[in-house]
C-alpha cells in the first residue's frame, strides 16, 4: 500500500511542488488576457452593449455598462500583471454571478446546463483567484516581500 501511495500521491506531489507557480499564472493569464479583450471591446461600443444590459434587464444600463466594461478590462490587465487579484477575481466572480441571473436563468434547466455555461467555468476560476491569490510569479507576491511583515 506504501508503495501505491508513494508512486500515485506523493511522487507527484513532490514533483508538482516545483511548479506551484504555474497554475496560478496560465490561469490569470488566460482569463485575464480573454477579460481585458472583452471588456475593451465592450468600452469601444458602448451604446451597443447599453442596449444589450437595457435588453437582459440591468438596472441603470447607461451607469452600469461603463462600469462592468471598464471593470472587466482593468480586471483582466490586473489579473494577468497578478496585481491586486484578491479584488480582481471577486470582483470579476460577482460580475459571471450576475451574468448568469440577467442573461442565462431561463435557460436553466439543470445543474448540468448550468455547469456548461462558460460563465459559471470564470466564475469558479475567478473565485479560485480571489481566495488563493495570484501565486509566486506576480506583482502582488512581489509587492508582499517589499512590504514590512505585520
Amino acid at each position: 500500500m506504501h508503495t501505491v501511495l508513494n508512486l500515485l500521491i506523493w511522487w507527484p506531489k513532490r514533483i508538482a511542488a516545483h511548479f506551484s507557480w504555474a497554475g496560478p499564472l496560465i490561469a490569470r493569464i488566460v482569463v485575464g488576457y480573454t477579460f481585458m479583450l472583452t471588456g475593451w471591446g465592450k468600452l469601444m461600443n458602448l451604446p451597443a452593449m447599453i442596449e444589450n444590459f437595457r435588453g437582459w434587464g440591468i438596472p441603470y444600463p447607461e451607469l452600469l455598462t461603463p462600469f462592468v466594461s471598464g471593470w472587466e478590462f482593468l480586471g483582466g490587465l490586473g489579473l494577468m500583471l497578478g496585481l491586486m487579484t484578491r479584488i480582481c477575481g471577486g470582483g470579476l466572480a460577482v460580475v459571471m454571478v450576475v451574468a448568469i441571473i440577467s442573461a442565462k436563468l431561463a435557460d436553466i434547466d439543470s445543474l448540468e446546463t448550468l455547469l456548461g455555461f462558460e460563465e459559471a467555468t470564470y466564475f469558479a476560476v475567478f473565485t479560485w483567484l480571489a481566495i488563493s491569490g495570484a501565486g509566486k510569479a506576480s506583482l502582488d507576491y512581489f509587492l508582499e516581500r517589499l512590504a514590512p511583515k505585520r
